[in-house]
C-alpha cells in the first residue's frame, strides 16, 4: 500500500432520533478532527425525505455506487399509521431498500466482540456473521384467507405462450382455511451466493448455508444447487488456499452446530431464517449496541457500513429534554472505523488504514478500562455506566494516544 495516497471520499449518510445524534457527535469528535478524508453528506432523515419526495435517498444510492464506500445512521421507515400522523404525502418505502437495490448488495450483520464484555452465549469467542437474503420469500409472498371450500392451484404461465404449469395443492373443506404463495429469483439468488462466498474470504472465515431443503425439495433444492455450482466454478480453489470450506446445513442442525461452537464464520439464510437468526445472534453477543451492518456488493466493492440498532427511539425523548442518555456508541464509531478501513485498502493508502485500526483500538482499551455504557454496565455487573458522550469523549482520550503509533496492531476487537 502507499502511505501518502490521496483519499477518496466517503458517503456520509444522517439518519434519525437517537442514532442521528450518536452518528453527529462520532462525526464531530472522533472522524473529522483527525482523518482527511472528504465527506459527501446526505441528510435521509424522514422529513427530508418528505421534503424531496425521496430524491435525496436516489441521489445518495447513486454517490455510493460512485464512491463504494458509505456510513449510514439508522433511519425511520414509516408505516400507514405513522405517515398518518406525521402529516406524510405518503408511507415512504425504506431507505436500506432503494441502496440495497442500487448495489444490487447483500447485508452482512457483525457483532463486535469484545473479550472483558459477558456474552449471553459465553461459548462465542468469535463472531459469527449473519448474511440475509432479503429478497422475496414470505416478505413479497401473496397470502389470503380461503373462505370455504375449493381447490387452491398453483398456476406458471410462461411469457413465450407455452403450456401453462398447474400444480394442485390442496382441496378445502368447508371451514376454509389460509393459503400463501411465495416465490425467488435465480439471479437474486445467485447474486446472494456470490456476495457470501466473497465476503467469507474477505473476513478469512468459512461459509455454511442453512435451509430445509429436505421439506421444500424444490424451492430450497434450488438455492443449495445455485450455492454448490458457484462454489464449484468460481470459489473452491480460492477458499482451500486460505484452509476455508463451505457448506450447506439443514437449518436445525446448523442451530444447533451455531450455540455449541465458538463462532468464527459466515452464515448464509434465505429472507425470514436470516431475518430470525440475525437478532438471536445480536442477543447472544450481549448488546445490540454491539451489532454492525455492512451492505455490500457481489464483488465486495461498493460497501455501506452500519450500526445495527435501529434509531433508538425510546431514548430520544430523554435526549430532547436534556436529560441523560447512556446509548451505546460503539457500532456507530465501529461502522465509521470500517468504511475508513475499506477506504484505505481501494485506496492503498497504509496511513489511514493504520489510523482507523487505532479508532478501533481506542474503543477497546476504554471498555477495557471499565468506561462503559449502561447496557454495557448491566452485562459486567456494574451499577451504572456514562452518559454516552462521556462514553465518545473517552474513547477520544485514548484515540489521541493510540494514533500517534503508526500500524499499531488491533487487540481483541474481532
Amino acid at each position: 500500500m502507499n502511505s501518502t495516497a490521496r483519499n477518496g471520499s466517503i458517503i456520509e449518510i444522517r439518519g434519525d432520533e437517537t442514532a442521528n445524534v450518536i452518528f453527529n457527535l462520532v462525526r464531530e469528535k472522533l472522524i473529522t478532527p483527525y482523518f482527511d478524508v472528504p465527506l459527501q453528506s446526505f441528510n435521509l432523515s424522514l422529513s427530508n425525505r418528505e421534503a424531496t419526495s425521496d430524491q435525496v435517498t436516489r441521489e445518495a444510492a447513486e454517490a455510493l455506487k460512485d464512491a463504494n464506500v458509505a456510513v449510514k445512521c439508522s433511519t425511520i421507515t414509516p408505516n400507514k399509521t405513522s405517515a398518518e400522523a406525521l402529516g406524510l404525502s405518503q408511507v415512504w418505502k425504506s431507505p436500506n431498500a432503494t441502496l440495497r437495490k442500487a448495489l444490487d448488495g447483500v447485508i452482512f450483520r457483525e457483532p463486535v466482540v469484545l473479550e472483558t464484555v459477558p456474552r449471553l452465549v459465553p461459548g462465542w469467542k468469535q463472531p459469527i456473521v449473519v448474511a440475509r437474503h432479503a429478497n422475496a420469500d414470505q416478505y413479497q409472498a401473496a397470502d389470503f384467507v380461503v373462505p370455504g371450500a375449493g381447490e387452491l392451484v398453483l398456476s406458471f404461465i410462461p411469457e413465450d405462450g407455452s403450456e401453462p404449469v398447474n400444480r394442485s395443492v390442496t382441496t378445502f373443506g368447508s371451514d376454509g382455511g389460509v393459503a400463501l404463495g411465495m416465490y425467488n429469483n435465480t439471479d437474486s439468488i445467485r447474486t446472494f451466493a456470490r456476495a457470501c462466498f466473497t465476503r467469507a474470504l474477505d473476513l478469512n472465515m468459512p461459509l455454511y448455508f442453512s435451509t430445509k431443503n429436505t421439506v421444500l425439495k424444490e424451492y430450497d433444492g434450488q438455492f443449495v444447487q445455485i450455492f454448490a455450482q458457484l462454489y464449484a466454478d468460481e470459489f473452491r480453489e480460492r477458499f482451500a488456499a486460505r484452509s476455508l470450506h463451505y457448506e450447506h446445513r439443514l437449518i436445525d442442525d446448523m442451530v444447533a452446530f451455531g450455540l455449541k461452537s465458538s463462532g468464527g464464520f459466515v452464515w448464509a439464510l434465505k429472507n425470514y431464517d436470516g431475518d430470525v437468526q440475525a437478532d438471536v445472534v445480536a442477543q447472544g453477543f450481549g448488546s445490540p449496541g454491539l451489532m454492525t451492518s455492512v451492505l455490500a456488493s457481489s464483488d465486495g466493492r461498493s460497501c455501506l457500513f452500519e450500526a445495527a440498532h435501529g434509531t433508538v427511539a425510546r431514548h430520544y425523548p430523554a435526549w430532547q429534554s436534556g436529560a441523560r442518555i447512556s446509548t451505546n456508541p460503539i457500532a456507530t464509531i465501529i461502522a465509521w472505523s470500517r468504511a475508513l478501513q475499506h477506504r484505505a485498502q481501494l485506496d492503498q493508502n497504509t496511513v489511514l488504514l493504520h489510523q482507523a485500526d487505532a479508532l478501533e483500538q481506542a474503543v477497546v482499551s476504554t471498555v477495557q478500562d471499565g468506561v462503559l455504557t449502561d447496557d454495557l454496565a448491566t452485562l459486567c455487573g456494574v451499577e451504572s455506566g456514562v452518559a454516552t458522550g462521556e462514553f465518545i469523549n473517552a474513547v477520544a482520550d485514548r484515540f489521541n494516544e493510540f494514533r500517534q503509533v503508526a500500524g499499531r496492531p488491533r487487540q481483541h476487537l474481532k
